[in-house]
């Protein structure tokens, strides 16, 4: 078996006097699934994402004793354009519904060159897997920066069964109708070359069947159906990280946060600071809980830990500047001399991040659009006081964890406040009640059962 991804489960960066220093990889993809595939003898095929990745290969330092590793080399030209202009700024903006279309996006020669570059990036790991996949393998790709990878593989290897996973939402017809015409038949059709598309919730494979029936869209793409999907939410290694919210470092992080907290009742967000995410509406949400509920003032404080994200995107640092200006607006009207309303933390701080959804009182997840939202499912999991939690409907988890969660529409910044409200001023006993059911839900799941769905999605060879 071979897992394809971007971001691999090891990475390198040079240290200040040049030396290579190994990076395990991060997010949910390799948290979740890397400890089942530990000694299984799987394949993990990702891409060099810069001069030290490529000097670790070029060392033979890119190996790992739980997996055999297969780098795939990119220049930096390549990988900039592929990943920041197509994926990063296009493609995760649509299909998060997130483009200014009176101003963005604006698709000229250099987007163009881009796509050229998306296409070289795809070809390069469809390369590599074609070359190193034994007879009949199985190749599990994960997410859209390989949407056009399984038109290659079918092509060039038909043998292998294939399957996408999309971890991000998908478009709607219209949205992606934006895109130049070429780039969206080439994407339709790429997708189509996998053996079965799979997805965190039933609306994000809606839309994505539902692109193929658009009539416009389908001719694009030059298929007459979509492929095989299936439906499977993504769930943590419940035991690990229940192990590592008990650690010494969480211990000492939870201590810090009474102590800059005062003891006061936490509203609590653990993100990226990406669009999608929501911060700031979040912010004036709970400004306009001290404006309307005003016996929450010096009662309740907003922890906000935000860590940065694509740091070479210009809009992303934008967002960065915006949080920190919201934050600074808020305390300075509505803070006293012994009460700072926002707590901001903009480092990533994995303790400390574990730590705060161990003893959030009300854990704020409103995103405008996620895929899934594993932050929704692991404060539901590690929370030991019953905390509330405050989802947004447009989050993937929304349909796993809806019965016990308060639902919100996180373009309602008045509406949130209301049910960050409800959730500070419910009774002990519907907060159990919540809190036991949320845990039951996310426990149902395991990170096995994502695994074993996508296996059982492959689709049989046809000879």
């Amino acid at each position: 078996m071979l897992v394809v991804s971007n971001r691999g489960p090891l990475s390198f960066r040079f240290d200040d006097d040049g030396t290579l220093h190994p990076v395990p990889g991060g997010g949910g993809l390799v948290s979740s699934i890397g400890p089942l595939l530990a000694g299984t003898g799987a394949t993990w095929v990702s891409v060099t994402m810069g001069a030290a990745d490529r000097a670790a290969v070029a060392q033979g330092r890119m190996t790992d004793e739980n997996f055999t590793l297969l780098p795939v080399v990119i220049d930096d030209d390549t990988y900039r354009a592929a990943y920041d202009v197509v994926s990063n700024t296009t493609l995760w903006y649509c299909h998060h519904h997130l483009f200014d279309l009176p101003r963005r996006p604006r698709f000229d020669r250099y987007w163009r060159q881009a796509w050229d570059a998306y296409r070289r990036y795809n070809q390069s790991v469809a390369d590599t897997v074609s070359a190193h996949a034994e007879a009949d393998s199985t190749v599990l790709v994960q997410d859209y920066h390989f949407s056009l990878l399984g038109q290659m593989l079918a092509r060039a290897r038909p043998d292998l069964r294939t399957v996408h996973f999309c971890h991000i939402p998908f478009a709607d017809p219209n949205m992606l109708r934006v895109l130049p015409e070429e780039a969206a038949g080439e994407l339709l059709a790429g997708l189509a070359g996998f053996g079965a598309c799979g997805f965190h919730a039933r609306r994000w494979e809606a839309a994505f069947r539902a692109c193929y029936a658009d009539p416009a869209l389908g001719a694009l793409a030059g298929v007459g159906t979509a492929p095989p999907t299936f439906v499977s939410s993504l769930s943590s290694d419940h035991e690990g990280l229940l192990a590592e919210a008990s650690s010494a470092a969480c211990a000492r992080s939870v201590e810090t946060l009474r102590a800059e907290t005062g003891g006061r009742r936490i509203i609590l967000r653990v993100d990226r600071v990406e669009p999608s995410k929501n911060i700031v509406r979040g912010m004036l949400a709970f400004e306009e809980l001290l404006a309307a509920y005003p016996e929450w003032r010096d009662k309740v404080v907003h922890v906000a830990l935000v860590y940065p994200s694509r740091q070479g995107l210009a809009e992303y640092l934008a967002l960065g500047a915006e949080v920190t200006h919201v934050a600074e607006r808020i305390n300075h009207a509505w803070g006293t001399a012994t009460w700072t309303p926002i707590v901001l933390h903009v480092e990533d701080d994995r303790p400390r991040s574990l730590a705060s959804l161990t003893i959030s009182d009300v854990l704020l997840v409103n995103p405008v659009r996620d895929g899934l939202n594993l932050v929704a499912k692991e404060g539901s999991l590690l929370n030991g006081g019953d905390g509330v939690l405050v989802l947004s409907h447009e989050a993937g988890a929304w349909e796993e964890l809806s019965e016990a969660a308060l639902g919100i529409n996180p373009f309602d910044v008045a509406g949130t406040a209301d049910t960050l409200h409800r959730a500070l001023s419910m009774g002990i006993e519907e907060r159990r009640s919540r809190a036991a059911r949320l845990k039951e839900l996310v426990l149902a799941r395991t990170a096995s059962d994502w695994l074993n769905e996508q296996l059982a999605a492959v689709q049989p060879l046809s000879r």
